[in-house]
């Protein structure tokens, strides 16, 4: 909206506080107002902000959330995002901004992900970051050193058991040397939470809200002293721990207060006569721990890897975890900042509803199998659904990627391509996995989804039943077959048996020959295939030529013959496979939503017909006839003979070239054009209305809503549904920790892995107890 004002509400000094679905609230910190429009510019705007609260700008950035979803922050850093900001809240009159300060040494660290070499451990991280958040101490005494120590030997519940003896959780100083002026910029913070963390536990008579409650603070009280202790009881009433060091009299005893919830110290030593306990070993931490330990780098880096923390918790704790203890702990923080996966499945109905209440006209729909467990989930905007009718090409490409999320997956897609040539998301699918029927199920929700009455051609593999799928669900559109998985599958029939360059060779004739335009042009580049292999040239014989190559296919598909339109998807996949469903299936809503809105902007600043890179390919077809307009000569009706280096028959009133140029590409050829030079016609009368500008304007004209939050109704418990809506649990299939494991070798694969002598070629030995060279040694032997 032109002139559009907003009053965005600055704020900075607060915490982020996520959930248990993942959803962040802001609290505390000053507040200031200042007004946008669309003529602020973005350096103005961060001055003004810097000015407010005494910043450096260049340590400053901002950010927002976009309207309905607390999950994701988005990060101002030009005029591009300030405007995109005001455009995404054009019915708002107000925006919550939120300035992040960082200190100096934090533009030392990194921002990518914690990885080989551009890692950046905790020990680093903490310099950014409120130490009291990563439970870290120092010591202002040497401010040259900073200690830390983690405790933990509870379950995930806190629970140890009624009576354990002996269990012991080891609690010791581990000294790292980090930068001195790093840590005197911010000793006054670690002094703040050592101080805290030293009073957590204040004597006898001191109450807490849970058992939990004070297990954490005697956890964080002996990290504070430097000690270990024992759990001597340990349950849901009574705690009683006394210090490991063997006869050291530190000892505390708590318990429930009758007819309450609330824990009391009821005795407690506090003299302590040991010198504390180092210990390093693995057992200390677990699950819970590390996931406290890590979420705030987790939150800040979403790629943080397992190997990574195993790295960051030995420098930072001094502790060896195992990859699989890692892992283990990331997965609990992820859930603890996402929200839970099997609670995203529960979730799906009303996600469903959501989708189509917002954005009217939309279809989202799910299966389940016979036990409830989630099997296949269908998406498709409106906004998706008009452009692609409206404005694109009747073009589909069917293409599928992995969803390396929890509980693994498919994700299938039908996308478009615009008048730029540019993909269009049309409709997506997360199936449990890549089958037959659930690709029939597919293109059976799309078929109901789109209403055009206008032939299809689909772009896709041949296999996994879309054939026939296509072929039934579709009467009377065209299937052609993605030139890219017919190359993947001819190399592999071929495989090993030529070298890599005579591959190299074949393919290259095998896609001169698809886009070839005509029969002739084919054939020769099938003849040098042939002089190559003749096992190559009868397989492509075989793969059906009239379902992809120009030559011969009948139906409509622009020159376009692979399929690699649904790499736009994997991207956004790869950025969101990680969350839980429905978080990843609105972050490629956002993406989504975001690309429609970005092309839509730009798209009315254009001032030609058609779009700019057809505008480009028209004018490189006229500079070919300027030298050749006398090469015309007319024949009968409105057929012309077009003479430019060989003789081309065009048929002006049926759009139709001999060279096939302008049937394959929508644009008219030289040829077409040195025509309708001569007949002084305009020249974008004659081009195909899916590449105008108007068209794709048409593409991305409606916009897609954001999805408000799902949010359980008021009274109703975690975990408790409405008995009336569907349950979906997870699909049973859960990614493992860590690298796929190797397949064990089977007695074939031994019998191919069998050793070679390289001497006497025999089978079972090596050179080194080869008999043959034990014979000829002694026959030497003898023979001296």
């Amino acid at each position: 909206m032109a002139g559009k004002k907003i009053i965005a509400i600055c704020q900075y000094g607060g915490q982020f506080e996520a959930d248990n679905n993942g959803f962040l609230s802001y609290h505390g910190g000053d507040a200031h107002a200042i007004d946008v429009d669309e003529g602020t510019k973005f350096g103005d705007f961060k001055t003004e902000v810097a000015e407010m609260f005494s910043f450096s700008v260049n340590l400053m950035s901002i950010k927002y959330f976009l309207p309905g979803n607390k999950k994701t922050l988005i990060t101002i850093s030009n005029d591009k995002d300030l405007q995109r900001m005001i455009k995404f809240l054009d019915n708002s009159d107000m925006v919550d901004v939120y300035v992040m300060m960082e200190d100096a040494m934090a533009l030392e660290v990194s921002n990518m992900p914690a990885s080989g070499s551009s890692r950046t451990t905790l020990s680093e991280a903490v310099v950014s970051i409120d130490a009291a958040s990563l439970d870290v101490i120092v010591d202002t005494s040497n401010p040259d050193l900073q200690l830390s120590a983690p405790l933990d030997m509870m379950d995930d519940t806190g629970h140890v058991g009624a009576h354990i003896d002996d269990i012991s959780v080891d609690i010791s100083p581990i000294v790292t040397v980090m930068n001195s002026s790093a840590l005197t910029s911010m000793s006054e913070k670690h002094a703040k939470g050592a101080q805290r963390w030293q009073n957590a536990i204040t004597g006898e008579g001191q109450r807490f809200n849970s058992v939990c409650e004070f297990r954490d603070a005697l956890r964080k009280y002996a990290i504070a002293h430097q000690f270990a202790f024992r759990y001597k009881k340990n349950d849901s009433h009574r705690v009683t721990v006394k210090c490991k060091a063997d006869g050291c009299p530190w000892r505390i005893h708590a318990s429930k207060l009758a007819t309450t919830q609330l824990i009391c110290i009821k005795k407690m030593n506090p003299t302590h006569t040991c010198e504390g306990t180092d210990s390093r070993n693995s057992h200390q931490a677990t699950r819970s721990w590390v996931a406290s330990i890590i979420k705030e780098k987790l939150l800040m880096f979403p790629n943080y890897k397992p190997k990574d923390i195993v790295n960051d918790i030995k420098q930072e704790y001094g502790i060896q975890l195992n990859y699989f203890q890692a892992w283990r702990g990331k997965e609990i923080a992820k859930e603890q900042l996402q929200g839970s996966y099997k609670e995203a499945y529960s979730q799906l109905p009303l996600f469903c509803e959501k989708i189509m209440e917002t954005n009217p006209g939309s279809l989202a729909t799910f299966t389940t199998k016979e036990d409830s467990s989630f099997h296949r989930l269908f998406i498709s905007f409106h906004a998706s659904l008009h452009g692609f009718q409206q404005g694109c090409r009747p073009l589909i490409f069917l293409d599928s990627m992995p969803v390396k999320s929890k509980y693994q997956g498919m994700l299938l897609a039908a996308t478009a391509v615009d008048a730029e040539d540019a993909v269009f998301p049309v409709a997506f699918a997360v199936v449990d996995s890549e089958t037959v029927e659930n690709w029939h199920w597919f293109l059976g929700q799309l078929k109901s989804a789109l209403s055009t009455l206008v032939p299809l051609t689909f772009v896709a593999d041949r296999l996994k039943g879309l054939r026939e799928s296509i072929a039934e669900i579709f009467d009377g559109s065209y299937h052609a077959y993605c030139l890219r998985y017919l190359t993947e599958q001819l190399m592999q029939d071929l495989k090993g048996q030529f070298s890599h360059d005579v591959k190299r060779l074949i393919v290259e004739d095998f896609y001169a020959a698809a886009y070839a335009p005509r029969p002739e042009g084919f054939q020769q580049f099938m003849e040098s295939i042939k002089s190559i292999s003749l096992d190559a040239y009868q397989w492509i014989l075989q793969s059906e030529p009239q379902n992809w190559a120009n030559a011969f296919f009948q139906g409509a598909r622009y020159n376009h013959l692979a399929s690699n339109f649904g790499e736009l998807f994997y991207r956004w996949v790869s950025d969101a496979h990680e969350l839980p469903i429905t978080q990843m299936v609105d972050v490629i809503r956002g993406k989504m939503m975001e690309l429609i809105y970005e092309r839509h902007r730009s798209s009315a600043l254009w001032v030609t017909k058609l779009t700019p890179s057809m505008e480009e390919k028209l004018e490189e077809e006229r500079h070919k006839v300027q030298d050749h307009i006398q090469g015309v000569v007319f024949q009968a009706g409105n057929v012309f003979e077009v003479q430019m280096g060989s003789s081309e028959m065009v048929d002006i009133d049926r759009w139709d070239c001999s060279c096939k140029g302008w049937q394959l590409t929508g644009l008219p050829c030289c040829h077409a054009l040195a025509v309708i030079c001569i007949r002084r016609a305009d020249p974008y009368d004659h081009c195909s209305r899916y590449l105008t500008a108007e068209s794709y304007r048409l593409t991305y004209a409606e916009s897609i809503n954001p999805i408000p939050s799902i949010e359980r109704s008021p009274g109703q418990k975690k975990g408790c549904l409405d008995p009336t809506m569907v349950i979906v649990t997870p699909p049973p299939t859960r990614r493992p920790p860590g690298r796929p494991t190797t397949k064990k070798s089977g007695p074939q694969e031994l019998a191919k892995r069998q050793l070679q002598c390289s001497r006497c070629k025999g089978h079972g030995h090596n050179k080194s107890t080869c008999k043959e060279l034990l014979t000829i040694t002694q026959s030497a032997v003898g023979n001296q």
